[in-house]
């Protein structure tokens, strides 16, 4: 009996002992706790002058490529060049076994000397008629076969002369030299191979560019042709039919465009197939490191100059298609701020819309604002981070 009591009444004075500590016990209040702002990092935007660029892709071409053929027939007796290297205007590429046209010469020499000869004896006979006829020593119809054989003999003098003139050339043509400077190709035929000369179905020997300048031929699609056209009319930008403008290459392996040209040639036709007009820009290469037939990105201005901002890529963020940064107006508080952006310029974007020059624009720490935040910013420049 006493140890039942002693277990029910030990709980209840653990409850009653309970009840008296909490009623004891002041009433507990909801601390709240305050987040510190979050840090970011603002800037202000670049302003500058700014040009929109329109890009296209192109392929080199050599502003002089040349088919070295053989203009006579005969038996290649050297080959005088080192294959891939440069050459010069008038340097000796291939020699053809010369000896068959220099007997043709000496033929047509001996052609020529012995038509003058005659043509001489013709003459005087022709200016001794006069006196004779005068003396009626000949008829006059001698005197007039007279002048008429020293026609003839003239003729047949000039006529040789003309042949010899031919072997000459012949002979000339055995040995063929450069007609440009550029980069030379390979030998086409080797030493001691028959090549065949003339108009038609002459041997290709090898093939000559030149290198520097290159040009890059671009097809510019009608929509931009159009717009181009609009500029120069309007006066925001000339037109590459009247004048030059520039243009920057790049090509597969390089970025940044850093090749500087000009675009100096724009067809006269579009082409009705595929809707673009030809175009050609021209680029140093001093160093011959572009060869023709290389894929390159060409970007011409496609705007006239406008001043614009400019900001970092990683600021702009979106919104179902639509870009925003976060400004940080004078209570430190992150606004959104719609913007229309454009091109990249010196790796920064331009916005054409939606900015102001004094904004304090968001630049780090994007994911930890929302609309009407205050923000415990920090000002820096606009500028892109060191590479190393």
């Amino acid at each position: 009996m006493t140890g039942m009591l002693l277990r029910l009444f030990f709980p209840a004075v653990c409850l009653a002992s309970l009840a008296l500590i909490t009623g004891c016990k002041p009433a507990a209040t909801k601390a709240t706790f305050a987040l510190p702002p979050p840090a970011v990092t603002v800037a202000k935007p670049i302003v500058k002058k700014v040009i929109d660029w329109d890009e296209f892709t192109g392929r080199l071409a050599s502003p002089e490529s040349v088919d070295i053929r053989a203009r006579v027939s005969g038996y290649l007796e050297e080959v005088h060049f080192k294959e891939g290297t440069e050459v010069k205007a008038g340097d000796l590429l291939v020699t053809i076994d010369p000896r068959p046209y220099e007997a043709a010469v000496q033929r047509a020499q001996a052609d020529v000397s012995s038509a003058r000869s005659r043509a001489e004896l013709a003459k005087t006979e022709a200016e001794n008629a006069g006196p004779l006829l005068k003396s009626q020593a000949i008829s006059s119809e001698e005197n007039v076969r007279r002048l008429k054989a020293a026609s003839e003999a003239n003729s047949a003098m000039k006529a040789a002369e003309a042949l010899l003139k031919g072997a000459e050339l012949d002979l000339e043509f055995t040995r063929i030299r450069s007609p440009i400077n550029g980069r030379i190709s390979d030998a086409r035929v080797t030493k001691g191979n028959l090549v065949t000369g003339g108009t038609k179905d002459a041997t290709l020997l090898t093939t000559i560019v030149s290198l520097d300048p290159i040009y890059c031929f671009i097809e510019c699609d009608e929509r931009s042709a159009l717009k181009y056209r609009e500029m120069h009319k309007l006066g925001t930008r000339k037109s590459a039919m009247f004048v030059q403008i520039p243009a920057e290459m790049e090509l597969a392996n390089q970025t940044g465009f850093p090749h500087k040209g000009h675009i100096d040639f724009v067809d006269n036709v579009l082409n009705p197939t595929t809707g673009s007009i030809r175009a050609r820009a021209v680029f140093e290469n001093a160093d011959r490191l572009m060869s023709p037939g290389f894929f390159a990105r060409v970007r011409i201005p496609g705007s006239g100059e406008y001043d614009g901002m400019l900001i970092l890529d990683q600021a702009i963020a979106d919104d179902q298609g639509r870009s925003f940064v976060w400004v940080i107006d004078a209570e430190n508080k992150a606004t959104y701020r719609p913007i229309v952006t454009g091109p990249l310029q010196d790796g920064m974007r331009v916005v054409r819309e939606g900015l102001k020059a004094d904004d304090r624009v968001l630049i780090n720490g994007l994911m930890s604002v929302r609309n009407g935040v205050t923000v415990n910013p920090q000002d820096v420049e606009m500028k892109l981070p060191a590479t190393k």
